[in-house]
């Protein structure tokens, strides 16, 4: 071999060397810069990952931050003994020969209840007078879906009123309003004609904060006694009427029984179900209607 077959033999294995340690330089380089590279974008999906957690923690503070829907606590919590609403004297002027009340059945007595009382009053060859007394109390519950207690007791009374004169076989039919009892009042009057004689009807329907107070008085001169006045009935059943709220408020007085102002979502605590405020809507009527067929 020539010598300068031999030497560019060698110049080109050290071209070849210079070659290979280029390559090997860049490779090292690379290697070196993954790692940053890897932890620069690790950084960078942390920092994501934060901010969505930081914003996720920021809608579940503002969701829990929103206000829950409240409805005004219902004023009473409790209703009077129904047979213990009228005094012993008020009994005796309206229902002489009444031994007692008669309680009707109640699922809960705190919500609904009434009592009444039956007189026949027999005077022998010269007939006899019938008196019937009813006192119907209905409370009702605040409840967030359907409206605070004092409202649904006014919608309640609104009825009682257009029940009462609506009445069937009712003749004569006349209202007035109440002064001087509950919130509202109104009084309702008609005649009932039966084989047994006229009936005079009289119905006082009262609210006073969530609770709807109706009163049925009726009376009768039977087997050919006279007719009592419904002027006289009404005065009575007025008077009665006036009676049976006051033993309501009385009932939840001063001594802590009133709910507080407000109450959260839901009934107000202490209060019955719902089921407590939906009450018959013709419970006055359907008693008065029975009680003067009563001879």
């Amino acid at each position: 071999m020539s010598e300068g077959t031999m030497q560019r033999r060698a110049q080109r294995d050290q071209r070849d060397r210079d070659e290979r340690v280029k390559r090997l330089h860049r490779v090292l380089v690379c290697a070196a810069a993954v790692p940053v590279m890897l932890v620069a974008a690790g950084c960078s999906s942390d920092s994501g990952s934060d901010d969505g957690k930081e914003k996720t923690s920021g809608a579940s503070a503002s969701a829990s931050a929103s206000p829950s829907p409240t409805v005004r606590a219902a004023a009473f919590r409790t209703l009077p003994e129904p047979c213990e609403v009228l005094s012993k004297k008020t009994l005796e002027d309206l229902a002489p020969k009444a031994k007692s009340g008669k309680e009707g059945t109640s699922d809960d007595v705190s919500a609904r209840a009434n009592c009444s009382w039956s007189s026949l009053d027999n005077n022998g060859v010269k007939g006899s007078q019938f008196r019937w007394l009813n006192v119907s109390l209905l409370r009702f519950e605040s409840d967030v879906t359907r409206g605070a207690g004092d409202k649904l007791a006014r919608e309640y009374y609104d009825k009682q009123v257009r029940d009462a004169k609506a009445a069937e076989g009712a003749k004569g039919v006349a209202s007035e309003p109440v002064t001087g009892t509950g919130d509202e009042a109104t009084a309702v009057r008609y005649e009932l004609k039966k084989k047994e004689g006229t009936f005079k009807q009289q119905t006082v329907v009262a609210r006073v904060e969530n609770v709807v107070v109706t009163l049925d008085y009726n009376g009768a001169g039977l087997a050919g006694d006279k007719t009592p006045s419904a002027d006289d009935l009404m005065k009575d059943a007025k008077a009665a009427a006036k009676e049976a709220v006051a033993a309501v408020t009385e009932a939840n007085g001063p001594s802590g029984s009133k709910a507080p102002s407000k109450a959260p979502s839901g009934s107000a605590s202490g209060e019955p179900s719902k089921s407590s405020s939906k009450a018959p809507s013709k419970s006055a009527s359907k008693a008065s209607s029975k009680s003067s067929g009563k001879s």
